[in-house]
């Protein structure tokens, strides 16, 4: 079901790629799950918290899903999800959504965060001309004849696959630091009637700072460093999961005009 408005206190994270994510990340990803009906009143999953997704028909990747029972857990306490897909999981939302009951979607979301008017998107191929190569290659990725194909694979030679070729993606910050993420975000801010919020994933560089009219963040990768935003009508939270009552506080902005 499309979802334009989402509740505060929210949290967004994203980047945690399950699959071949640390133990340790995994398990610290999980508690924070568990206790978010205590802290906040929606989530937002900013693309690749898989390493590598696929819907198939009658199976699915065993990694994560401990953590995709806690989504759904999160659903069924009346909780909403938003998944922005991402490279790596951008293959069979509609599974996503039927098992764990997310609101998934491969297009940017412009909605309301609370009072923050925002735009939300994973970040891959939004550089102008940095990811010319990449958007060309995704337009073959996702057309529905490639999608139909790799899905008559067998599901572990198709992983093996997948997981080999992501490996350049996957362990790295971006190279320029985050900076071409920036221009993108600051640019929507600063346009006519632009948002007030814009949050991107992929680069891996977590960040919060004034931009244009408004805000541009990142929660940077979960897999990495566990972090993460927290979002409500007054300001916008970076913080760092330390496994107790009060996670570090990495960075704070406010609302616009207060």
């Amino acid at each position: 079901m499309p979802v334009d408005q989402l509740p505060t206190p929210a949290l967004v994270l994203g980047d945690a790629h399950l699959g071949v994510a640390p133990a340790p990340s995994e398990r610290a990803l999980r508690a924070l799950l568990r206790d978010l009906p205590g802290r906040a009143r929606s989530l937002v999953v900013m693309g690749d918290l898989f390493d590598f997704w696929f819907g198939w028909r009658h199976v699915m990747p065993r990694a994560g899903y401990r953590v995709l029972a806690a989504l759904a857990d999160l659903h069924d306490a009346g909780i909403p999800v938003l998944w922005i897909g991402g490279n790596h999981d951008c293959w069979g939302g509609d599974v996503l959504e039927a098992e764990a009951g997310v609101t998934y979607t491969l297009t940017p979301w412009r909605g309301r965060l609370g009072a923050w008017d925002a735009l939300l998107a994973h970040g891959d191929g939004l550089r102008v001309v940095e990811d010319a190569p990449y958007r060309r290659l995704r337009t073959v990725l996702r057309h529905p004849l490639a999608i139909w194909a790799y899905g008559r694979l067998h599901p572990d030679f198709a992983s093996r696959v997948a997981l080999a070729s992501s490996d350049t993606s996957r362990h790295r910050r971006a190279g320029d630091e985050g900076r071409g993420l920036l221009a993108v975000g600051t640019a929507a801010l600063e346009a006519p009637g632009g948002p007030r919020l814009v949050v991107h994933g992929h680069s891996h560089v977590a960040a919060l700072q004034r931009a244009g009219a408004g805000w541009y963040a990142n929660a940077g990768a979960w897999y990495l460093d566990q972090r993460y935003l927290e979002v409500d009508d007054h300001g916008i939270r970076l913080r760092q999961w330390t496994g107790t009552a009060n996670d570090s506080m990495l960075a704070e902005g406010t609302f616009p005009g207060q």
